[in-house]
């Protein structure tokens, strides 16, 4: 008899959820919006909706799904949501919530960890034991995998990548630290030092690209690059070079065999990875220069929490 799992990404915007089968393939997928915040036994009782209404679409019979995984925002230890602030959880027990609404064993994880091991297992990563991951989107998250096995710390917090100090003293992160990798390289921060510049520089082809603040974007620096504007060009070094930073301490402590970039800022490929590339591989420990970590850009998309969830 055939057996399937279920990997559920839960958002501040939607839940995600996909039907796996051999291979880690996603053979049907759905969503629903998360209407957060609102009590979490109601977004449990949706996810157990969604997950029966995936087999029935699917053509598969519900009693076939093993086992069900959540990939969550927010700090998780053993089965609940320490804190997700952008669902306005704190210590929900949302693995118990939602294996009662979906009748089935349920596991949890964060968002980012199940992102990193979906990329490990079905993507950029497949075939490998371990790779960390950075994601560089509104914030910077990411997660981190060792010898097959996620890294989350003895209180669940471990693998915050987006929250390394890249810069002693630096800008102030949405955290409330200052110098975090997510201050310098996420999508936000580029666009405003983008805009920032952009102010300083009425000369600058930028302003042709994104006439208005408001459509300047984490792409426009590098559109801005690719036309030659030299203003430009500085913001996209400056981007790469703190960037390679974060990815050098990171290697520095797990020598992963795969670092995955993702996220939006990712879709710019080799013309992100390869000089982020040579900055890690010159400033890395020469002690292992004979053998290299791959630098590579993350493949699945949205899919990797999905499948990583799932397992």
């Amino acid at each position: 008899m055939k057996r399937y799992r279920i990997g559920v990404d839960l958002g501040g915007t939607n839940i995600a959820a996909g039907l796996i089968g051999d291979d880690h393939r996603i053979l049907k997928k759905d969503s629903v919006k998360t209407r957060a915040p609102r009590p979490a036994e109601e977004i449990a009782r949706d996810i157990g909706a969604l997950c029966r209404r995936l087999c029935r679409d699917a053509g598969v019979e519900y009693d076939d799904v093993e086992r069900i995984g959540v990939g969550s925002p927010g700090t998780i230890s053993g089965g609940v949501v320490r804190m997700a602030e952008n669902l306005g959880f704190e210590n929900v027990p949302l693995a118990d919530f939602v294996s009662r609404a979906a009748g089935k064993p349920v596991t949890l994880v964060n968002d980012g960890n199940a992102a990193a091991y979906g990329e490990m297992i079905a993507g950029c990563g497949r075939g490998s034991r371990s790779l960390v991951a950075v994601t560089l989107g509104t914030g910077v998250g990411g997660g981190i995998v060792v010898d097959g096995k996620i890294v989350e710390g003895f209180n669940g917090a471990g693998g915050e990548v987006g929250h390394i100090i890249v810069k002693a003293g630096g800008r102030r992160c949405a955290c409330g630290c200052r110098g975090c990798l997510e201050a310098y390289c996420s999508a936000t921060a580029l666009i405003k030092a983008t805009r920032r510049a952009m102010a300083s520089h009425p000369e600058s082809v930028m302003h042709r690209l994104a006439p208005t603040p408001d459509a300047v974007s984490g792409r426009t620096a590098f559109d801005g690059m690719r036309a030659g504007d030299p203003v430009a060009a500085r913001l996209v070094d400056d981007f790469i070079a703190m960037l390679a930073s974060g990815v050098v301490s990171l290697v520095q402590l797990f020598q992963p065999e795969v670092v995955c970039i993702g996220g939006g800022i990712s879709h710019e490929g080799e013309t992100l990875i390869e000089p982020l590339r040579r900055l890690v591989y010159e400033q890395v420990y020469p002690g292992v220069s004979f053998e290299k970590t791959k630098i590579v850009a993350a493949t699945l998309g949205n899919d990797a929490g999905i499948i990583g969830a799932a397992g």
